[in-house]
């Protein structure tokens, strides 16, 4: 038994000290009803037994259902800039921190993860002492979010000249024994392809429904409000990931926002923890790398097709981000995502 108390998942920074992951110990959470918190414990124990069957190698690999990715890492990785699709991320065993800005998201077997728009962060892992970390990342459909929506009952999301939590695009909370279920089910309907074609839409609805209801499911419910802050923010970055390669123009993206220039720049951040700029060059970067990691470019394509003028400051750029240098990143990206290495002379 872990003698720590439970690392809460919304944590905040105190200090700027990175220290190396260690190997992950289970907390367990108090729960008020013992049988929720047996419920829980066997469903993760199936949970990461069916991850294990389906992420039979290191790295992020894909499912026969669109969106639905597994996970799995062998040993322990520190503080590396990653980047997400909106989704949903549930952990079997082990542990990942999030990091924006000045807050840790801890996602783990009694905690998920939620990002409601793409997000550019710092990810660690921590595998567990008895295995490897195995996770599954559920994409956020917004087409599923509308619709469920219209049948709910709920409170409408947060108008548009509201403040609230709700105006965060990435949060971890505590999983309950429902979701954990849905998602098994999920990993269950995985080992066949009928019930996956047939089943799993169902059950991704399901798990989506779960989030919604749960205790910070108003950042999806924002993302469906018109004039809410969260959804224009949202067209706004998804008008920079179309667009990576060409000349930012915030005041532009401002006026289609809606707002003036310093508002923008004030709701943006709420959103991602950075501005606009910082957000629109870490895109790049994660662009290029994966062009440099999937298609096999040399940096100097890879800066072009993502808006560098210069190949030099794209080199200096991409070593004090990712802290590696474009071939030797390109490298572990494909051993991550269990690639063939390109030959040297493809990745100079």
């Amino acid at each position: 038994m872990d003698a720590r108390p439970p690392i809460r998942p919304d944590a905040v920074l105190t200090g700027s000290h990175v220290r190396m992951p260690r190997p992950y110990v289970p907390s367990v959470p108090r729960f008020r009803d013992l049988s929720a918190m047996h419920d829980l414990t066997a469903s993760n124990r199936r949970l990461t037994e069916l991850l294990g069957t389906l992420a039979t190698s290191d790295g992020i690999g894909s499912t026969i259902l669109d969106g639905v990715k597994v996970m799995r890492s062998s040993q322990s990785i520190p503080r590396t800039p990653v980047l997400y699709e909106p989704s949903i991320v549930v952990v079997g065993q082990g542990r990942k921190r999030g990091y924006l800005g000045d807050r840790v998201y801890t996602y783990d077997a009694h905690n998920y993860l939620v990002l409601s728009v793409p997000m550019p962060f710092e990810c660690e892992t921590e595998v567990a002492t008895h295995g490897p970390l195995l996770a599954v990342s559920i994409g956020v459909d917004l087409h599923v979010l509308s619709d469920l929506l219209l049948k709910m009952e709920h409170t409408p999301p947060p108008a548009a000249g509201e403040d609230g939590p709700h105006t965060h695009g990435m949060y971890s909370t505590q999983l309950d024994a429902a979701l954990s279920e849905a998602t098994v089910r999920l990993l269950e309907c995985l080992t066949q392809p009928a019930e996956a074609r047939i089943l799993g839409p169902q059950i991704i609805r399901e798990i989506t429904y779960r989030v919604l209801c749960g205790e910070q499911g108003g950042a999806l419910r924002s993302l469906i409000a018109v004039n809410g802050r969260m959804s224009v923010i949202q067209r706004a970055l998804e008008r920079m990931h179309a667009r990576y390669a060409d000349a930012i123009d915030v005041p532009a993206l401002a006026r289609s926002a809606g707002m003036s220039v310093s508002a923008f720049h004030h709701h943006f951040k709420a959103v991602t923890a950075t501005s606009p700029l910082q957000y629109f060059k870490t895109i790049r970067l994660h662009k290029a790398r994966m062009l440099m990691a999937l298609e096999g470019l040399t940096a100097g394509v890879a800066a072009s097709r993502t808006g560098y003028q210069s190949p030099s400051q794209f080199s200096r750029e991409f070593k004090r981000f990712f802290g590696a240098t474009p071939q030797e990143e390109t490298i572990r990206v494909r051993g991550m995502l269990g690639l063939e290495t390109f030959a040297a002379t493809t990745l100079e």
